[in-house]
């Protein structure tokens, strides 16, 4: 039953298309052109592919970009969740195909998405020309990070229902102002997502499943040697802030620098941003610009 304190979702997106994957549908929205390899943004846990939908644009003016949900989360048909890293790959290689979308794609992970992108990358490394990393989930982060902030710690310390529900207020007016310059329509369907019973429940459910697939993308093998430029913000994020001392947060951002330098290390072509006016969340809508030249210069790597 929806909370009298959340509002219903529209079961339809204002914009893009569906396909149907494994019987079900999968919300795709894509855009542009050109012969540069497609972008593909893979959202965090409790975002959405519109969430993306203002960097899309700009990408779009320079070659193919395409945002979607995965199944189970925002506008693509609701499934059990947690999923695996795996299944959620799959069923991405299997949407861009259906879309008739060729590779090599650049992958654009934003937080949890990063789960799903290395999945992807050990999977179909043929299909694979470089990533865009957005401060993303990678499968070493407890290499790097103090206990406490590691992915079990995170799971436990998971913001509840209950908290998540006395945030809608707030949350609806954040995304109101974050995408205040979307269409009126998609600015409407975003907002209106992110104070839904939905967003609250698939967040959840995906929040809890960070050891796990940490675990099934470590054991998946090596990434291939393809460019990777990682986006590093490093201000304070409230939410973290709240959860965390002063001194562990310096250790968090300390060690997720270092987690990150080590991921580009181990290609050829890796180069390290770190962003110091952004943070975790408004990395997205604040460095919309950092992501689009991140993106053109991957493209030339992949290019060379």
């Amino acid at each position: 039953m929806t909370n009298p304190s959340t509002s219903p979702v529209q079961s339809s997106a204002p914009i893009g298309e569906y396909a149907e994957i494994d019987g079900r549908r999968v919300w795709i929205h894509k855009s542009g052109g050109g012969d540069g390899p497609a972008v593909v943004f893979l959202p965090g846990a409790s975002a959405v592919g519109l969430d993306y939908y203002g960097i899309q644009r700009r990408v779009a003016e320079f070659t193919t970009a395409v945002i979607y949900d995965r199944g189970g989360s925002g506008f693509s048909d609701p499934m059990p969740l947690p999923r695996t890293a795996e299944a959620v790959a799959t069923e991405l290689r299997e949407l861009l195909r259906s879309q008739g979308v060729e590779g090599p794609y650049i992958l654009v992970p934003h937080s949890l998405g990063g789960a799903y992108a290395q999945r992807f990358a050990q999977l179909y490394p043929q299909d694979v020309a470089g990533m865009v990393w957005v401060d993303a989930f990678d499968r070493n982060w407890d290499d790097f990070v103090p206990a406490e902030a590691g992915l079990a710690a995170g799971e436990e310390m998971a913001p509840t229902r209950e908290q998540l529900e006395g945030a809608l207020p707030f949350m609806r007016e954040m995304v109101a102002a974050a995408f205040s310059d979307y269409p009126d329509d998609v600015r409407e369907a975003v907002v209106d997502y992110h104070v839904s019973d939905t967003w609250i429940t698939v967040g959840i459910a995906e929040r809890a499943s960070t050891t796990r697939l940490a675990d099934e993308v470590r054991a998946g093998g090596d990434l291939p040697d393809t460019p990777i430029i990682a986006l590093t913000p490093v201000a304070v994020d409230p939410a973290q802030q709240a959860l965390m001392s002063e001194e562990t947060m310096r250790e968090v951002h300390d060690g997720k620098v270092r987690n990150y330098q080590t991921l580009v290390d181990s290609v050829t072509d890796g180069e390290h941003r770190i962003l110091d006016d952004a943070n975790h969340t408004d990395i997205i809508f604040k460095r919309g610009d950092a992501v689009v030249q991140a993106v053109q210069d991957v493209a030339a790597l992949a290019k060379r």
